[in-house]
């Protein structure tokens, strides 16, 4: 059984790795995760430590390699749009979000950050993207990572 600690590892891990690794030569470099949430921040709280757990148990440091922006639509989805577009113009180097409308909050306000679904969000069958994106060329800017639903019900995902 996988607990929750190890499901947000592997989030976590997932989420900038195809970041890092391209540009690991740059040291210094703090990155901006934006995340984008329909529920408080003070719901939010114990998933983000666990994010930033997670994170930290692969080595990051929040403060030393990243930083979460975080904003919160307090339980409005209509506050959903401005909060993604508050985050683009902060210029974040990633979006991350675990709910359908945040991701679709995230791009209508932008074409070039990535968006990173979590939470058991099915990409395809919520009509965000046709099919998983087999190429790994330097131009796509849009990356589908998925885990098992299996993965997701042991670690108490829906």
């Amino acid at each position: 059984m996988m607990g929750r600690r190890a499901f947000v590892t592997m989030v976590a891990g997932s989420i900038l790795a195809a970041r890092l690794a391209a540009e690991a030569q740059q040291t210094g470099k703090v990155y901006q995760i934006g995340h984008v949430s329909l529920t408080s921040p003070e719901d939010m709280a114990p998933y983000l430590q666990a994010f930033e757990e997670g994170f930290r148990e692969l080595g990051y440091l929040k403060g030393r390699d990243f930083i979460i922006e975080s904003r919160s639509a307090n339980g409005t989805p209509e506050l959903l749009s401005a909060a993604a577009a508050e985050l683009v113009r902060l210029n974040v180097d990633v979006i991350l979000t675990g709910v359908n409308q945040g991701v679709v909050a995230a791009r209508q306000a932008t074409t070039t950050i990535p968006i990173v679904m979590v939470y058991g969000i099915d990409p395809v069958a919520a009509g965000f993207i046709k099919k998983p994106c087999a190429s790994r060329r330097k131009h796509h800017r849009r990356d589908v990572r998925s885990f098992p639903a299996d993965l997701r019900q042991n670690a108490g995902v829906p």
